[in-house]
């Protein structure tokens, strides 16, 4: 069977077909609407989606796309893209197709000077980034659960973060579905979600104090059991009533991703990463 592969659109039309994919893949993903797909692909301040579809006549077969960031990386700020959504049809999969549109995409954005790809990989799709595809893998997310302020060290090397100017930062936290708020007085600095994982309140980031735009609600009520997931090594975990969730404990170990556009062979140390849940939970 022939495909035609050709770059995503983001036009609605184009944003429909796209979302009716994603829904018939992932059929209990509520989160994957025309109105949050549209946020992704299009409305994202640092530039629309980067990737490819393929086609199976009139049919869309299988869908990958990723989207554009600014990040501090060894000290110098570049734009890369965080891989994000992928699916393909049953019909049309066991045929290497995500292997093809991902191929293409990261060779489409090398030519428009992005530098590089992140990404969050699970248990199923690890081997795939890694094997084929020459992603790096970095490191196994950190998921703290416990309760309290989390207290940041701020003499810690930072290799690579994301970078929140403000425009990105306010299209961030209007997630089409998601609410999201400031921690109490003691805590300004934490934002949180409404969204529980693990059965706690989900912390998306220990925010540099200051950085939240004005506009962000406060925390209503005390939420004392929170998860923080990422990679921080200016955060001070030790003597602080939290501890890192088991893996056989996790619904699925997050590896977290990356691969250079720059054939330059660059790689991260996790130590000197700082990654959030804001830096890649768009859910």
């Amino acid at each position: 069977m022939s495909y035609t592969i050709e770059p995503v659109r983001t036009d609605d039309a184009s944003i429909a077909t796209m979302t009716a994919l994603l829904r018939q893949v992932f059929p209990h993903a509520a989160h994957f609407t025309e109105e949050v797909v549209r946020w992704q692909y299009r409305d994202n301040p640092d530039g629309p989606a980067v990737g490819f579809n393929a086609w199976s006549g009139s049919e869309l077969a299988a869908h990958y796309v990723t989207i554009p960031l600014v990040a501090r990386v060894n000290g110098v700020e570049e734009r890369g893209l965080l891989s994000l959504n992928t699916a393909t049809h049953p019909s049309h999969q066991g045929k290497g197709l995500f292997t093809k549109l991902a191929n293409a995409t990261y060779e489409a954005a090398a030519q428009q000077g992005f530098g590089f790809v992140i990404g969050v990989a699970n248990a199923n799709s690890t081997h795939g980034f890694t094997k084929k595809l020459g992603f790096q893998l970095v490191s196994p997310l950190r998921a703290m659960l416990g309760i309290g302020p989390i207290v940041n060290n701020r003499d810690g090397v930072v290799k690579y973060e994301r970078i929140w100017h403000q425009k990105a930062l306010e299209w961030r936290l209007a997630h089409p579905l998601n609410k999201y708020s400031l921690g109490l007085t003691t805590c300004k600095d934490l934002l949180f979600t409404e969204r529980k994982q693990m059965g706690a309140t989900l912390l998306l980031a220990a925010l540099d104090p200051g950085t939240a735009p004005a506009s962000t609600p406060s925390h209503e009520h005390f939420e004392p059991l929170r998860v923080w997931i990422g990679l921080d090594s200016r955060i001070t975990w030790r003597f602080r009533p939290y501890f890192n969730i088991p893996m056989r404990l996790r619904p699925s170990p997050l590896n977290l991703i990356f691969k250079d556009l720059k054939s330059q062979g660059r790689t991260l140390d996790p130590a000197t990463v700082r990654f959030q849940a804001i830096d890649f939970d768009t859910l």
